[in-house]
C-alpha cells in the first residue's frame, strides 16, 4: 500500500498549497476528502495540463485583484480627518471618539470603509493625534490619522 499519493490540486488549500500545485498526501485524505469535494484531481499528464491553463487565469485574476486593493490602499493611506469633541481642561474627552464615528469622517472625506474594518484598540479618549489602522482585505492595512480637538468653551 502506498504510503502517499500525487494529487494535483483545483483550488488554493491553505495548508496544501495553490491551484494548479502537485502535492504528495495520504491515500486516505485524497479519497476520503480532496476527491469528494472536488479540491483535487489525480495527478495525470493530462490534468496537469488542463490545469495549467486554470492557474495561468487564477493568476491573472489574482493579480488584478491584488492591484485593486493596493489602490484602496493607496487612497486611503496617509488620510487624516478630524473631529471636534467636549473635553476637560486636562484634554480627557468627555465621551469618546468610535470606529463608528470614524466611518462616518471617511465618509465625509470620500472613502467608504465599513465599521468592522477601523482597528481600535480602544475608543479614543483623549485630545490630540490618533493613528488608526484600517483593514482593507487579507493581509493589507492602511493607517490613518484622527485629529481630535477640544470644543472651544463658549465666551463668558
Amino acid at each position: 500500500m502506498a504510503s502517499k499519493v500525487e494529487v494535483l490540486l483545483r483550488d488554493n488549500i491553505k495548508p496544501l498549497g495553490k491551484c494548479g500545485d502537485v502535492v504528495m498526501v495520504t491515500p486516505g485524505y485524497a479519497r476520503n476528502y480532496l476527491f469528494p469535494r472536488k479540491l483535487a484531481l489525480e495527478a495525470t499528464a493530462e490534468n496537469k495540463k488542463a490545469m495549467a491553463k486554470r492557474r495561468a487565469k487564477l493568476d491573472e485574476e489574482e493579480a488584478k485583484r491584488t492591484a485593486e486593493i493596493m489602490a484602496q490602499v493607496a487612497a486611503i493611506q496617509g488620510t487624516s480627518v478630524k473631529t471636534i469633541a467636549k473635553a476637560d481642561d486636562t484634554g480627557h474627552l468627555y465621551g469618546s471618539v468610535n470606529a463608528g464615528q470614524i466611518v462616518e469622517l471617511l465618509a465625509a472625506a470620500g472613502h467608504k470603509v465599513e465599521e468592522k474594518a477601523v482597528k481600535l484598540a480602544a475608543p479614543i479618549k483623549l485630545v490630540g493625534t490618533h493613528a488608526v489602522k484600517i483593514h482593507v482585505h487579507g493581509e493589507h492595512d492602511a493607517e490613518i490619522t484622527v485629529v481630535v480637538e477640544a470644543e472651544a468653551a463658549p465666551a463668558s
